[in-house]
């Protein structure tokens, strides 16, 4: 038996297999935030839309999951107040209340609905982790559309034209590299 084996038990999450203390605690809610910056800079613009493309939802789902939901939260929380302070590390270098602020609301709430589930060992299989993630992307839907239509006077249907209905493809595709990463890791470490 490994000695990551030995040291996982039933509600973990990965981060928790880690030597516990403090210092690791705020190493991971800082790295957390830096991964979710810096994956928002891989930005591709979507034609018609004040919305990107971004890798930055594919890193708050996984820093959410692999965290669980008090890190993650965390996280996600200080990625916000960072880049609302300032910091141009929101989807292609901006920062402020941009348009596409809901979406990072959402993420901070689906951190913690997918680190919850991650705690009940939704990150463990191939299909517990799709429907984890597809949660999670649903979450940052239902909260960064109406975000999207309020800050840009844009009605709900131009909404969600411009800020979901070109996404969910690509959504689909993170959710389904998810679902090889995430139990990947648990395999790795020994315990399922």
């Amino acid at each position: 038996m490994s000695t990551a084996t030995a040291l996982a038990r039933p509600g973990q999450v990965l981060a928790d297999l880690l030597p516990a203390s403090r210092v690791r605690d705020a190493a991971l809610v800082v790295g957390g935030a830096a991964l979710t910056g810096l994956a928002a800079q891989i930005s591709l613009p979507v034609p018609g839309s004040p919305v990107p493309v971004t890798g930055q939802t594919f890193a708050a789902l996984l820093v959410g999951t692999a965290l669980g939901a008090g890190r993650g939260v965390l996280s996600l929380a200080l990625y916000a107040l960072v880049g609302l302070a300032g910091v141009p590390w929101f989807a292609g270098g901006a920062s402020g209340a941009v348009p596409s602020l809901g979406y990072v609301l959402g993420m901070l709430l689906a951190a913690a609905a997918v680190g919850a589930l991650a705690r009940r060992g939704a990150d463990r299989s191939v299909w517990r982790t799709a429907g984890a993630m597809l949660l999670g992307e649903a979450i940052i839907y239902a909260v960064g559309v109406p975000y999207l239509a309020l800050a840009t006077g844009m009605s709900a249907g131009a909404a969600i034209a411009a800020g979901l209905t070109p996404f969910l493809i690509g959504d689909a595709l993170k959710a389904a590299l998810a679902m090889g990463v995430l139990p990947t890791a648990w395999k790795l470490v020994g315990r399922r």
